[in-house]
């Protein structure tokens, strides 16, 4: 195959591919918020109430999650730089399409278009960091694809109020299209191709179809549990898509290469790594959910206030996940994602034992903390899951990667809910503390890797 490499791309050439790997990472996970903070003008501008707008956001997300597992398939079969080039193409146009809509119809749909295009970026991502670097820089890679994620989710909410303070909300979608060009005519120079399937494997469509029927009821039934809808409505989901669940794996188990990697969960290192992840990512979210209702409604901080509040967060994982990386090479990574979570639940439990009226010094410095844990650990737990598995299944992994961290966020944001219905007067002191112990839980998983996470070290 032509530009395939062996053992990662000499430079300059690898700086321009991370590059491309930059500009799509930082539109699909800016796209995932964005939308947030122009709802209510997106509803009043739509002629929708407050409670159907939440589509807009809602569309992109279960988009991208009924479909990641099935592109990272495409991209074991079919190569991870067609999947990812096609995906930052379909990417640019139908963000043309959403800033373009005059409907709320029209915009669901391209809303919901646009997570299947960000799903293709996302579900062969690290797998291509895993052509683009040679073995012994990967966590290097990982590291600053971290920090690219971290400035990214960052940004998202002063981006848009950025854009919207010079412009209407369609320009939140119009600005991705001149990057999303120049990402494509990039990723044409500058990715690197790999090795794929045999001819003769194809794709396999029911899989597919069934992938996206379990997951897509899982995460509708959660987020129904969220949202206090009767039991009696979602008992039918959740009934039907453990059916459909159980088929799906089972057909999963005869199939050489499976679009649900059944093969690769028997692997300890993978599924403990993975089993990591998603009680990370409840963890992250039970604080980064609960914190802006108590600085806006106990605390009385306006909006802009609470997200300069939260940005030592972010800031903290963005200089702490390269750095993780680089301590890869002499630490185990299975000490290293414990000793990050050890850190990150002691940052919760020191939130959640704020005084009643904190200064901002005293909220500063505890979400830095947390940042640091959560950056000490996401480096070399995802650098684990990619290196654990086979270089022709990578993106499965990848894929595995994503649907993890998603779950985990869908997860957490429901935990809340429920919280905050039991405990409404401490429900951010009640989840910080429930983060706090899912992330010792999180870090005694980490520990159960360290004899092995050794012997998959590129």
């Amino acid at each position: 195959m032509t530009g395939m490499i062996d053992d990662g791309l000499p430079q300059p050439r690898r700086n321009g591919a991370m590059a491309v790997i930059a500009l799509g990472m930082t539109m699909a996970v800016l796209d995932g918020a964005i939308a947030n903070v122009a709802l209510p003008t997106i509803a009043g501008d739509l002629h929708v109430n407050p409670a159907s707008s939440i589509w807009v956001v809602n569309a992109f997300q279960l988009a991208m999650t009924i479909s990641l597992l099935a592109f990272s398939s495409l991209g074991d079969l079919w190569g991870y730089k067609r999947v990812y080039v096609v995906g930052l193409l379909m990417f640019s146009i139908t963000s043309l399409i959403c800033a373009l809509s005059d409907s709320f119809i029209t915009l669901v749909i391209a809303r919901g278009l646009q997570g299947f295009s960000a799903a293709a970026i996302t579900s062969v991502n690290t797998a291509l960091l895993r052509v683009i670097f040679p073995a012994r820089y990967l966590a290097r890679g990982m590291g600053i694809n971290g920090l690219i994620i971290a400035v990214a989710a960052a940004a998202g909410p002063t981006v848009a109020a950025g854009i919207l303070a010079v412009a209407n909300w369609p320009w939140l979608f119009a600005i991705n299209v001149p990057i999303g060009l120049a990402a494509f005519g990039m990723s044409l120079k500058y990715l690197p191709g790999n090795p794929r399937k045999p001819e003769g494997k194809r794709f396999d469509v029911v899989s597919a179809v069934m992938n996206a029927l379990t997951f897509g009821l899982l995460i509708s039934v959660i987020d129904g549990f969220a949202h206090d809808i009767h039991w009696y409505f979602l008992l039918p989901g959740f009934v039907v898509m453990l059916i459909i669940g159980w088929f799906f794996i089972r057909r999963q188990r005869h199939q050489t290469y499976p679009l649900f990697p059944v093969d690769l969960m028997h692997n300890r290192i993978f599924s403990l790594s993975l089993l990591t992840s998603v009680f990370s990512f409840i963890a992250q979210m039970l604080a980064l959910v609960s914190i802006p209702f108590f600085f806006q409604r106990v605390l009385h901080l306006s909006e802009v206030a609470t997200g300069l509040l939260l940005t030592p967060w972010p800031l903290a994982t963005m200089i702490t996940a390269p750095l993780a990386g680089r301590l890869m090479d002499r630490y185990n990574a299975g000490m290293l994602g414990g000793i990050g979570l050890l850190i990150f639940s002691a940052a919760l439990l020191l939130l959640a034992l704020m005084p009643a009226h904190p200064s901002h010094i005293d909220i500063v410095w505890r979400m830095f903390v947390g940042g640091i844990g959560f950056g000490l650990f996401i480096t070399p737990n995802n650098s684990t899951i990619i290196a654990s598995a086979p270089k022709e299944r990578s993106g499965g992994a990848s894929g595995m990667l994503g649907m993890a961290r998603l779950l985990g966020q869908t997860v957490g944001a429901a935990f809340v809910a429920v919280i905050f219905a039991m405990f409404p007067s401490h429900g951010m002191r009640y989840a910080l503390v429930s983060g706090a112990v899912i992330a010792v839980i999180s870090a005694v998983i980490s520990g159960l890797r360290m004899r092995n996470v050794a012997k998959i070290k590129n």
